[in-house]
């Protein structure tokens, strides 16, 4: 307890908090798309909500405190947008005997230690493009808020800029603040949607077929890999951290089979919202930003238990506050991440292509951009650094003839 009160800062405090709204802000709607196709009740909508947001904050904690890390756990986003169709197919029961399989093979992958010497040999500047390539989007809509909401999107952003000046580590709080003060006084907060309630765990009996596993589970352990703890362990590598892999998607994947009978699809390692907890907009010293996780693991278990409340709080306000605070926010990771991928003359192509692909959001056989983003870049930088074949004497003979003629 004395180490967490000495390493405590209000900026990394707010840096979790901001992460955590982000995390709801647009992922969870994706979720009430899933249910809506499904006919979920609204019982069960709030036991899917209680049951990720528990287990991302549980997670969240443990893990920060025992490696002094920040880790960020986070639902599969992925997952989720995969569910939006295959939930109505298959049904609830057999969706939560999926989630089950799919958490037991990542959990043998992590005990395995298969997962580590794949990050081990992942080149930094193919990694840092990912990264760059993951919060692209984000960086960008801030700027396509404009039009909608020219005052509040150009007063975040000069804040911002003057912040970053004169106190740095306050900017992304300064940007809040106003960002709120604005929305309140110019009437943008609809506080008629605000709704008090209370989440209701429920228990959902597993259903086991083949069809489930094949279609929904063995996808889901993709997604999770390719798209959530891949670029989720290349952000805490490029920030400089080398806690290993393996515990992180072993402890994942047993929350996840514990919550899995409650609604939870699968808690992964974030990726967008680690970015925040992990840059200097946190804290200055890598070895006190956990602290960030921290806090927005504890917001978790507010909005986990919240239930109800969560998702009227979100749509009081406009969703271009949102959007501008993420980008905002992201600025930081985004520079330095472009930054990493173009630091080494032998790797900069690869770095590039893996950006390129990455921010494109291209989604080709099922796989996120992300995965793709990571074949491109590995294939570019296998080939740039393949070794050309050496003429043999005898042919290197035979071209300086030819030359001479």
């Amino acid at each position: 307890m004395k180490a967490l009160l000495r390493d405590f800062s209000l900026s990394a405090v707010v840096a979790g908090m901001i992460a955590t709204v982000i995390s709801y802000a647009g992922p969870l709607v994706i979720i009430f798309q899933a249910a809506d196709s499904a006919k979920l009740s609204h019982e069960l909508l709030s036991s899917w909500v209680w049951a990720i947001s528990i287990g991302s904050a549980v997670l969240g904690i443990v893990l920060s405190l025992r490696y002094r890390v920040p880790v960020v756990i986070a639902w599969s986003i992925p997952g989720s947008a995969l569910l939006v169709s295959m939930l109505p197919e298959i049904g609830l029961n057999q969706a939560i005997g999926a989630y089950l399989v799919a958490s037991l093979i990542l959990l043998v992958i992590g005990v395995s230690g298969a997962f580590d010497r794949i990050i081990a040999r992942l080149p930094g500047s193919i990694a840092a493009g990912m990264q760059a390539g993951i919060l692209f989007s984000f960086g960008a809509q801030l700027f396509l808020s404009l039009p909608a909401q020219p005052l509040l999107v150009m007063a975040m952003f000069a804040v911002y800029v003057a912040m970053r000046r004169l106190m740095p580590r306050y900017a992304v709080m300064a940007v809040l603040l106003v960002g709120l003060l604005i929305t309140v006084l110019s009437g943008g907060f609809r506080s008629e949607a605000l709704v008090f309630g209370l989440a209701t765990p429920q228990w959902i009996a597993p259903e086991f077929s083949l069809g489930a596993t094949l279609n929904l589970a063995l996808p889901l352990v993709l997604v999770a890999l390719t798209g959530q703890f891949m670029p989720g362990m290349a952000v805490l590598r490029n920030a400089g951290y080398q806690t290993p892999a393996s515990p992180i998607v072993s402890a994942s994947a047993v929350g996840s089979a514990l919550l899995a009978p409650f609604g939870c699809h699968g808690l992964n390692l974030a990726a967008v919202t680690a970015s925040l907890c992990t840059s200097r907009e946190a804290h200055e010293d890598p070895k006190r930003r956990y602290v960030a996780a921290l806090s927005g693991s504890a917001l978790y278990l507010v909005f986990g238990i919240g239930g109800a409340t969560l998702v009227s709080l979100f749509a009081a306000f406009p969703a271009e506050l949102i959007a501008a605070l993420a980008g905002l926010a992201l600025f930081g990771a985004i520079s330095e991440a472009l930054t990493r991928s173009a630091s080494l003359p032998a790797e900069r192509d690869a770095g590039l292509f893996t950006f390129l692909v990455t921010a494109s959001g291209v989604s080709f056989l099922g796989l996120s951009a992300a995965f793709w983003g990571l074949v491109f870049g590995l294939l570019a930088h296998v080939l740039l650094r393949a070794r050309m074949p050496q003429p043999t004497g005898q042919e290197w003979g035979s071209a300086k003839e030819g030359a001479g003629k």
